[in-house]
């Protein structure tokens, strides 16, 4: 590509496609809202904090109906009450959120879950796929069981309840299927090796089932968010598996976790295909690595030097 196009060529044929894309942005939210969510019955993996836990405000706030996934059942409980205490629908009150606990990581217990799922509202017509795990290490340091461990919670989880919930979704020939991504599934970044793979991993699973299951009238949306305001880099695993436990700057400063919830919701009534929530930079580096990637790899190997550790000489 590069021997191809110069320079003088490629760069502001970036910088227009990305201009094109934000106006394609901004026109798409002009346009009238989508289908309402009122009613359907939405599972939120991750529910008890962060993301998932401001999606499911945002979706029992439209009057969905809610089913509440995560390891800690007391939390869970917490955000049932919590929600259930704001209730002024009558007919969300009338279903209150239902909670169903089990560690996505251990696959063997996907199956089991998606059953008590399904008994708690007899179908699932949204399935917010959140929960995740997100890493920091130097790639010599970092043990496979560590790179296993990010997979699991990332893809394998999302997978398999994914697969185990499908069937009702084509049986009854409606469903929608939503993930959050991120744009590291698009690009990778030095020191972030077992989450980019995941995420990448993740974005090719699911843009493979959306066209194998567009036939049932079944939509997948693939959301990608740069960094989001949570605790997940405190709660990220390092390369010996132990807790990062630092709030990155990046992510101090990043998107308000309930601004990317509504964009969730808005994605979800427009059965939007893929989402990237990002801003100028992370957009331009998307475009960069697939029309100028010699770039790109140079931009990559500079923050790797400047992201060094002592260590790491």
């Amino acid at each position: 590509m590069e021997r191809v196009m110069g320079g003088g060529v490629v760069l502001p044929l970036v910088l227009t496609s990305v201009g094109v894309l934000l106006l394609l942005r901004i026109l798409s939210r002009l346009r009238l809202r989508g289908a309402s969510v009122h009613g359907a019955v939405v599972v939120i993996t991750g529910a008890s904090s962060g993301l998932g836990k401001e999606c499911a405000r945002v979706f029992h706030a439209a009057g969905a109906r809610l089913v509440l996934c995560g390891r800690d059942a007391g939390r869970l409980q917490q955000v049932v009450q919590e929600l259930t205490a704001t209730s002024s629908d009558a007919r969300t009150q009338t279903f209150p959120p239902c909670a169903v606990t089990f560690d996505l990581a251990d696959t063997s217990s996907v199956d089991a879950a998606a059953e008590e799922i399904l008994k708690c509202y007899g179908r699932v017509d949204v399935l917010v796929n959140n929960a995740g795990i997100s890493y920091r290490g130097n790639i010599l340091d970092t043990h496979i069981s560590v790179q296993r461990d990010v997979m699991e919670t990332n893809y394998f989880g999302p997978v398999a309840l994914t697969q185990a919930l499908l069937p009702s979704m084509v049986r009854q020939r409606s469903g929608h299927i939503v993930v959050i991504s991120s744009v590291q599934g698009k690009i990778a970044l030095p020191y972030r090796s077992a989450y980019a793979a995941s995420k990448h991993a993740t974005q090719a699973y699911f843009d493979s089932l959306r066209a194998e299951v567009e036939r049932y009238g079944i939509p997948v949306t693939v959301i990608s968010p740069g960094y989001v305001r949570t605790n997940l880099s405190l709660n990220a695993v390092t390369g010996d598996g132990s807790k990062y436990g630092v709030l990155d700057k990046t992510t101090a400063t990043g998107r308000d976790p309930r601004d990317v919830a509504e964009a969730v919701l808005e994605a979800v009534r427009r059965r939007s295909k893929d989402v990237v929530l990002a801003g100028p930079l992370p957009t331009v580096a998307i475009y960069l690595r697939t029309l100028w990637p010699g770039l790109f790899f140079k931009l990559m190997s500079s923050r790797a030097r400047k992201e060094q550790k002592p260590k790491d000489e």
